[in-house]
């Protein structure tokens, strides 16, 4: 259990008897007190260098050192997707994340795209030290600790990727912004952005967004137009039956009456 505030002690080898995700925990798990929760550090055991990591009991990101360009979490790889079809193959970009974790996307953008300049803001500076320590960032990445609401004066990124809850900010700080919010929230948030005239699409395993299941719904949406057919294409390669909803079936969704595409 998490310590009391501003009793933390250093990372610690833990052992479980419990089970997470089918896995379970073994004794060179890393946990200790991060400043909003109890951080641990998992390693996967049917994959050599693969940790997952877990805020309060919570599978919260995924990372595999060996091979970076390897997502485990499906809407990592829809937001993934947009950033792959962003620019050609293998093209620098300057991309900027609200929320960090442990780096998955930012290690994935390294891999794929080399020489990319990356920020990320996260507001969990305890979480940092332990991800800076344990599983250190890759080249081109810089993080800063910060409150992602608070944060003022950026501008020039080709993409931003957003992964924690807050209103999906539509402005001059990225061309194309792709966030990960709640199934409970998709609906409400494409809306007020497609009637605001950007282009918008929801993704996400079809059981949720016919509200079978709850789940995780990728927003992208862009001033520049999106590239629709490659992240149709994307999501066709998912295990599960993925949609992408856009133009006049987004807006039959969101309940829009007249198509903006």
């Amino acid at each position: 259990m998490p310590l009391k505030s501003g009793c933390r002690q250093p990372a610690r080898q833990v052992e479980y008897s419990c089970r997470m995700g089918g896995r379970k925990r073994g004794s060179s798990t890393i946990a200790e007190e991060a400043d909003f929760g109890w951080a641990e550090l998992v390693p996967d055991r049917d994959r050599p260098g693969g940790w997952t990591l877990l805020l309060d009991g919570r599978p919260m990101s995924h990372v595999d050192t060996v091979n970076p360009a390897r997502l485990e979490f499906g809407y990592m790889r829809r937001l993934a997707s947009v950033v792959d079809a962003a620019a050609p193959k293998g093209e620098p970009l300057r991309v900027l994340h609200l929320g960090g974790g442990a780096l998955s996307l930012p290690r994935y953008i390294a891999a794929t795209r080399p020489g990319s300049r990356q920020l990320v803001i996260e507001h969990d500076a305890a979480l940092v030290a332990l991800i800076r320590r344990v599983l250190p960032p890759p080249p081109g990445v810089r993080i800063r600790v910060a409150d992602a609401t608070q944060v003022t004066g950026l501008s020039g990124y080709q993409i931003m990727l957003v992964d924690i809850p807050i209103e999906v900010p539509m402005t001059g700080v990225a061309r194309t912004v792709a966030a990960n919010i709640t199934d409970g929230t998709a609906r409400a948030r494409a809306k007020a952005l497609r009637t605001g005239g950007v282009d918008v699409c929801l993704m996400a395993e079809s059981t949720v967004l016919n509200g079978r299941h709850a789940g995780n719904v990728v927003l992208a949406a862009s001033s520049a137009g999106l590239p629709i057919a490659q992240l149709r294409e994307a999501a066709a390669r998912e295990a599960f039956p993925t949609k992408v909803l856009y133009g006049d079936v987004l807006d039959r969704y969101i309940g829009v009456k007249h198509s903006y595409a």
